[in-house]
């Protein structure tokens, strides 16, 4: 039983640290895409290259959700799904996506209408 519990506490500190980490990433790709400063394809490369991270990790569905994890996952998805002159001049898109942006960052409230789910 030990072992189980230890095993999963692994994983929960591997998922937060992934999270901690590529949050910071996708803030950078973020505000340097918004800033005229990357241009799209560097930020959609990075989000495929975040999702093949992720289906690297085993067991993923098991975990609960933090809520820094919830927001991440719903930008990634957002900018994923959202065609690159919306992402860049849709006011509705971009004020929702620059608020996550800024909780990712530490710089701001937690979004409480965000429902971002792990792929």
């Amino acid at each position: 039983m030990q072992n189980t519990a230890s095993l999963t506490e692994l994983f929960i500190l591997l998922v937060q640290q992934f999270i901690d980490h590529k949050a910071e990433q996708l803030a950078f790709y973020m505000r340097s895409y918004w800033q005229n400063e990357l241009p799209y394809q560097e930020l959609e490369c990075f989000l495929w290259d975040t999702f093949e991270e992720w289906s690297q990790l085993n067991n993923q569905s098991m975990q609960p959700y933090s809520h820094k994890e919830r927001v991440f996952w719903h930008v990634l998805h957002q900018t994923h799904f959202w065609e690159e002159p919306i992402i860049k001049h849709d006011i509705y898109v971009k004020t929702q996506l620059s608020t996550c942006v800024m909780y990712l960052e530490g710089n701001g409230l937690c979004p409480i209408d965000v429902i971002g789910m792990r792929p």
